[in-house]
């Protein structure tokens, strides 16, 4: 083990073998084991225990039981809770975003900009605990009043991808934490000892406040254990963040025992580059958005809609920045460009590349994986940009990679919107432009359709204070900011008759 490896472990409390299945008092192992290969070099880095079903079974009752108590705490002491958990990661910034950068493979800027991330949603929600309002109405009968209010819904189980192995689950977390829910985490098995490496945080800040075990727990392994999850009804939400695919199973079988899910799928998003675009600042914001995390973000940047009378001056300007991107190590700050997650994505990069050129795509910049010293583990591929035509079969799925399309558009700007929207995914999109007009009409009714519209910024990335989400195969979830803790609660609508008499509903006369 490499001293930098040893001083991450050592920081965060990891092992060469670590349990995988917690109730953030007790660990439990197993026998059988998750290799994490890192990317970065091929290398194993530590390998992470197994979730049983005996010892699911034992995480389920110990959440169900901690929630009778945790429910009854209030909602400001369960955000001190949570100021807490933030205070912990705030000191622990720099070796989880090592970790995140070596494990999945995103340059170490953007591992630290994850754990900011959860650092952010835990401030949001150490505020939110004291402003989990409800409503007051006027009621139809005399002297009766009412009022909505929210309570805690229960166990929550959340399921999470390898492209933001932590911040996705903080998000979730820090909200239900001070709803008043308990959590049970399936993280992405090719990320395991970030979850591992967060629990272990949890942990000692619920060890230290004598709070029960079973408030914040984690299960590993493949899909049967996200399985075991989403068929429970002890768990009455369900949120997860991955491919349309595996949402739409997840969608199923939470929706045939009548439970709420909250989805985070796929993302095919546009930036429209309009004839009156600040040029500079889109070239800017479509190769971070292109290229960052090697192409592997929900909200990655995928197709680029330009103006015919700029489209050859940005495809010259984006050329010569992508001959300018370095491509390597992502704990090396001068290189832009990571691996992606493992073989299996490349692969993917490979077959999408191919399928662009029988549908008679232009390329532009040329792929291919890239091989010598410094990219033993396979995983380096060169970014690409390609002419293309929205209705490509290609165009219209998802390929989680650096591969990004060009499409020319003429007309006003209803032209771009109608191409942007004509795809099945609802995520995030933009617009550059300096006309107000073409703005405010991307904004509007006849605007986006997606989750997320931007104006002179990019798709990638999104602030902790609004509600993440998207609209059509994306899922149609919101998680972070706004009113997005809603979903963790369950809404309850009540009336209170303080009169001398019970006047009925509709004048309806009832005397005994």
């Amino acid at each position: 083990m490499s001293y930098f490896i040893h001083k991450i472990f050592n920081d965060l409390g990891l092992a060469d073998i670590n349990s995988g299945n917690s109730d953030n008092i007790n660990w439990y192992t197993s026998d059988d084991t998750i290799q994490s290969i890192s990317p970065v070099d091929g290398k194993l880095i530590a390998s992470v225990t197994e979730t049983t079903h005996a010892q699911y079974e034992k995480v389920v009752e110990k959440a169900s039981d901690a929630f009778l108590v945790w429910r009854t705490i209030p909602a400001p002491q369960r955000g001190d809770i949570v100021r807490q958990f933030g205070e912990e990661l705030r000191a622990l910034k720099a070796p989880l975003g090592q970790l995140v950068s070596y494990e999945m493979g995103k340059s170490y800027q953007e591992g630290l900009g994850e754990v900011q991330e959860m650092i952010d949603i835990c401030d949001f929600a150490v505020g939110l605990s004291r402003q989990l309002h409800g409503f007051t109405m006027h009621s139809e009968r005399p002297k009766h009043r009412m009022y909505e209010q929210y309570h805690p819904l229960g166990v929550v189980g959340i399921i999470s991808a390898f492209n933001f192995p932590v911040a996705v689950w903080c998000w979730n977390t820090a909200l239900a934490w001070i709803c008043g829910d308990v959590t049970i985490w399936k993280p992405s098995e090719k990320t395991p000892l970030c979850a591992v490496a967060c629990q272990k945080i949890a942990e000692r800040v619920f060890k230290k406040n004598n709070l029960p075990a079973g408030i914040s727990s984690l299960i590993s392994g493949n899909y049967k254990v996200g399985e075991w999850l989403t068929q429970d009804t002890r768990i009455p939400l369900i949120s997860a963040t991955g491919s349309t695919r595996m949402g739409k199973l997840v969608a199923a079988t939470v929706g045939a025992r009548l439970g709420k899910s909250l989805l985070e799928l796929g993302g095919n998003n546009a930036i429209i580059i309009s004839s009156d675009a600040d040029i500079k600042m889109t070239i800017i914001g479509a190769v971070f958005g292109a290229v960052g995390t090697c192409g592997q973000r929900c909200t990655s940047t995928r197709r680029l809609i330009i103006h015919e009378s700029v489209y050859e001056q940005v495809k010259i300007a984006l050329v010569k920045a992508y001959k300018q991107l370095q491509i390597g190590n992502p704990l090396d700050q001068d290189n832009h460009v990571g691996p992606l997650i493992d073989q299996e994505a490349v692969k993917s990069y490979l077959h999408a590349i191919e399928n662009l050129k029988s549908e008679g795509g232009n390329i532009i910049v040329q792929g291919g994986v890239i091989e010598g010293k410094g990219y033993e583990s396979g995983c380096y591929v060169k970014p690409v940009i390609a002419e293309a035509s929205n209705d490509f079969s290609i165009v219209q799925e998802e390929t989680f990679a650096p591969i990004l399309y060009l499409i020319k558009y003429s007309g006003d700007v209803n032209e771009a919107i109608n191409i942007q929207n004509n795809v099945k995914q609802g995520l995030s999109s933009a617009i550059m432009t300096t006309n107000l007009r073409e703005a405010e009409l991307f904004l509007s009714h006849s605007g986006s359709d997606c989750g997320i519209a931007n104006v002179n910024i990019g798709t990638s990335g999104a602030e902790i204070g609004g509600a993440f989400g998207g609209e059509k195969e994306t899922g149609g979830g919101r998680e972070s900011g706004s009113d997005a803790w809603k979903v963790y609660m369950r809404r309850q609508t009540n009336t209170i008759n303080y009169s001398l008499e019970l006047p009925l509903a509709q004048g309806i006369k009832f005397n005994i």
